[in-house]
């Protein structure tokens, strides 16, 4: 099939974009690399060593054979300019990972605040809206968050999505009605709250336009190769650390590497969801090979296959590093400690054979840190983005972060 990839020169998008093209399918990225710019206003990069999009593509046809093909847009700006590509292009799926997706970066001040809700909002909207303007039938796949959800699970497994529940009628009517509805949304971040909004936009152009979605509602991500990505090291995947974009696991195998003490925030009781590199790639794969039908409701999926407590993770990763761990002040407005109970039913029953954590894989992730730990900036490591303002009293936020577009 022909898909367009939007941002699929990211930490999510690249990888997924070369095992769509290893499969065979026609695979159009499109990206307006962004988030290289903000490594810029960062004054971070990835551990590893990324090259252009241009050496990228072109290493990939040569090691494989295929062909990727790239254009520069950026989906939440220009309008005209994707809705012109869609309708010449006619692709038959669309992936979405076209939104800034760090919930520290999303806290860092006002500015970024405003930029995120603005960039993945309006992207989002405009990919909906081009395809009913193009009078297109395009399966829209979107990289969600398990963040919609919030981490309590009152004292049930997270369903993928829609909730059952039961309305007690008044009266004089007697009974109840049984009616399903969307999970109701608790946001953690300004981040989490885009993809809460997203899950509005979806349902909404589902009903009205019969638009086909499926939604991925995913975990946080650790490893860093797919058998793509290891084919070359002009195809090497991002590895980000610094305390904005540093997913926690990777983060913890990093510090390891370089012999800096392993920073839990707060107690470490925060439970979350998590997946391997490998089965992200392996389910976009199976969501876009198993869309819904026309006029059916969005399918929202739960892309995850493990939770773990924070501090089980850093106890585990010191066992096999010999690390040091140091409990350090939460900058996250959330509780200490919570349990996290999900169900992932649909990508088991659709053949998604989980990739679990294992030591082998850690020690592979700690390798890779430590073949390029000459690239740290230990400075980046701490997070300094904060959720409330009483959590760092006094300190100005600037209004207006560097590189305003994103793909």
């Amino acid at each position: 099939m022909k898909i367009v990839v939007l941002g699929g020169d990211g930490f999510c998008g690249w990888p997924a974009s070369l095992h769509l093209s290893d499969l065979g399918h026609d695979v159009i990225i499109v990206d307006n690399l962004s988030r290289r710019r903000i490594d810029e206003e960062l004054g971070a990069s990835s551990l590893t060593p990324i090259r252009s999009i241009e050496e990228r593509v072109e290493a990939w046809r040569e090691v494989s054979g295929h062909q990727l093909r790239f254009v520069e847009l950026d989906v939440a700006q220009d309008y005209d300019g994707l809705v012109a590509l869609l309708a010449d292009e006619r692709p038959d799926s669309l992936v979405h990972f076209a939104e800034q997706r760090a919930a520290p970066y999303s806290m860092k001040s006002p500015g970024h605040k405003r930029y995120t809700v603005d960039n993945n909002t309006n992207a989002t909207h405009n990919v909906l809206c081009a395809l009913v303007d193009a009078g297109l039938d395009t399966h829209v796949v979107h990289l969600g968050t398990m963040g919609v959800y919030g981490y309590g699970t009152a004292g049930m497994k997270i369903p993928e999505g829609y909730l059952d529940v039961e309305v007690r009628l008044d009266e004089p009517a007697e009974g109840t009605v049984s009616q399903q509805m969307l999970y109701p949304t608790n946001p953690g971040s300004i981040y989490h709250l885009t993809k809460c909004l997203d899950q509005q936009l979806f349902a909404y152009y589902a009903k009205n336009d019969a638009l086909r979605i499926t939604d991925l509602h995913q975990g946080i991500i650790w490893g860093t190769h797919t058998d793509q990505t290891l084919r070359d090291e002009r195809l090497v995947n991002r590895f980000d650390y610094d305390g904005d974009y540093g997913t926690v696991l990777n983060r913890f195998l990093m510090q390891a590497a370089v012999g800096y003490p392993l920073t839990v925030h707060g107690t470490g009781g925060q439970t979350r969801a998590f997946i391997h590199i490998r089965d992200m790639v392996r389910c976009v794969q199976i969501a876009l090979e198993n869309p819904p039908s026309r006029g059916d409701r969005v399918k929202i999926f739960n892309q995850m296959t493990q939770t773990h407590r924070v501090r089980d993770l850093a106890e585990l990763v010191a066992r096999i590093s010999g690390a040091t761990v140091e409990l350090v002040p939460n900058p996250r407005h959330e509780a200490a400690e919570n349990d996290l109970h999900v169900s992932n039913d649909t990508f088991l029953d659709l053949g998604l054979e989980p990739t679990l954590l294992e030591e082998g894989l850690l020690v592979e992730v700690e390798d890779v840190a430590r073949r390029y730990a000459d690239r740290v900036d230990l400075d980046k490591i701490p997070c300094t983005s904060v959720w409330t303002k009483e959590q760092q009293p006094g300190v100005p936020v600037s209004r207006t972060p560097a590189g305003q577009k994103t793909a």
